[in-house]
Parts: structure tokens; C-alpha cells; sequence
């Protein structure tokens, strides 16, 4: 039997600021990576969207990122492996605070943005990430980019990894995701998304942007609900995953 979870990045409203429609998204998906008030999110809304998760059943996840909210942590950062454990380090501490406080269980850690992107191929800045999760949390699992330096990393470690890929974005030779800069790096027909999600989880392959085909196993897929026609791509996954025989469940029950 195939199984496979579905995870959203939510908690990324902050202040006067709403962003995403968390309410919407959370119902459909098995896990959530939380904001931990860096790139986005704050105190509030921490609380708030760990409070959602655990009444819709939901796993949790810490989601940290670079301390650059005007560029929602999307622009790489010229930073050491020493800053990137100590980042991981605070906004872990931060999200688990509020885990514990709700009564809940932080089920995983999954960088976001560039911190993700960078310690995808860069093994000393993965390597920080696993280190920090391990010391602080040796219990949570490492959610990262299928067959990158974080999945070597946390594995060397000793932590429990989940593999992570993307429904909507397309993906280079060498199994790393498109720069949204360049053309092609969002898939923008559901139809086409969807068939390669079930691509991924059924037959463990990809198709490159350059025709290549790529190896990958997907414990985890990341869905995006930002927006109505978003959440009505997720509902769609999920349907059609269930018909094509795959069980949507948190992936620390297979992992």
C-alpha cells in the first residue's frame, strides 16, 4: 500500500498582515510547517495556528528561516553553518514552546525558503540544521528536499528523515527544484501536477524540466493554499491520490 503525507506551509500572517488562508488548507492536508516569526509568522500567530492544527488533528512542524521578512526569507544570505544551527536552534525553541503549551507534539522540522534551498546542496549548512534538531530534539524529524545534503545530513546524525517534493514546482537533472526565476519553475496546469505527484509517490520518478528522468522516494508533498483556486488544487490532490490507492497520513506513521 502507498502512503504518503501532505504538508502546507501556514502561520505566515503577521500583525495588521494576512497572508494565506490557513483556515482553508488545514482540513485537507496531514501536516503543517509553522512560521517561527523570522521570514513570517509572530507570537500570536503561532499560538494561534498550532491551536488550529492540533483541533484538526493535524501534525506539526517547525518552519524556520532567515531573519528577512521583507524578502519573505527567499533571498540567500551570506551566512556560516555556526548562524544557520543558531537560527535553527532559536525558532525551534520558539515553535516548541507553544507545542507544549497547547498539550501537542512538534512532529517535524523543515527549513523554508532559502535556508531549504541552500542547505539542499550545501552539506555544511545542512549539516548545522541536523546538528541543531538533533541536540535540541532528537525525537522530531528532518522534512527536506528528496535526495539532497539535508536527507544525507540528518540521516548521518541519527535522526529520522522524511523526503519532501513539490506538486507545483519543476525539477532540474540533478533532482533540485527550479529557481522561481527562471521560466518554467512553477507548473501552473493542475492536471499536470497532480499526474506528476502520483508520478513521484507511485513510481518514485520525476521528469526533469530537461527531459531526464529522476529517481526520488516522496514521503511528503508540499501543497501550497494561498488562495481559493490553490486550496481547490489541494482538494483535488487528495482526491485523486485516494483513488489511485494512496493513504494521506502524517508521515511519522511510515517514516
Amino acid at each position: 500500500m502507498f502512503k504518503v503525507d501532505l504538508n502546507s506551509d501556514l502561520g505566515e500572517s503577521f500583525g495588521s498582515y494576512t497572508i494565506g488562508m490557513d483556515h482553508a488548507i488545514i482540513p485537507f492536508v496531514s501536516s503543517v510547517n509553522i512560521a517561527c516569526g523570522w521570514h513570517a509568522g509572530d507570537p500570536l500567530v503561532m499560538a494561534k495556528t498550532v491551536k488550529s492544527a492540533i483541533e484538526n488533528g493535524t501534525a506539526i512542524g517547525a518552519h524556520p528561516g532567515y531573519p528577512d521578512l521583507m524578502g519573505f526569507g527567499r533571498r540567500n544570505l551570506a551566512v556560516t553553518p555556526a548562524e544557520v544551527k543558531a537560527y535553527t536552534l532559536y525558532q525551534l525553541g520558539a515553535l516548541q514552546a507553544f507545542v507544549k503549551a497547547a498539550n501537542g507534539s512538534l512532529q517535524h522540522l523543515k527549513p523554508h525558503g532559502a535556508m531549504y534551498n541552500m542547505a539542499a546542496t550545501d552539506a555544511k549548512l545542512a549539516q548545522a540544521i541536523a546538528e541543531a534538531v538533533y541536540e535540541a530534539a532528537p525525537e522530531v524529524i528532518l522534512l527536506g528536499l528528496a535526495n539532497s545534503e539535508m536527507i544525507t545530513a540528518g540521516k548521518a546524525v541519527g535522526l529520522r528523515v522524511a523526503q519532501e517534493v513539490f506538486a507545483d514546482r519543476a525539477y532540474q537533472a540533478n533532482g533540485t527544484l527550479v529557481p522561481r526565476s527562471q521560466p518554467g519553475a512553477v507548473i501552473h496546469d493542475p492536471d499536470e501536477a497532480i499526474a506528476r505527484v502520483v508520478t513521484m509517490v507511485k513510481k518514485g520518478e520525476v521528469t526533469a524540466i530537461t527531459g531526464e528522468k529522476v529517481e526520488m522516494k516522496a514521503d511528503s508533498i508540499c501543497v501550497h493554499g494561498d488562495n481559493p483556486e490553490a486550496v481547490e488544487f489541494v482538494k483535488k490532490i487528495k482526491e485523486t491520490l485516494e483513488k489511485e490507492g494512496v493513504t494521506i497520513t502524517a508521515f511519522k506513521n511510515f517514516v
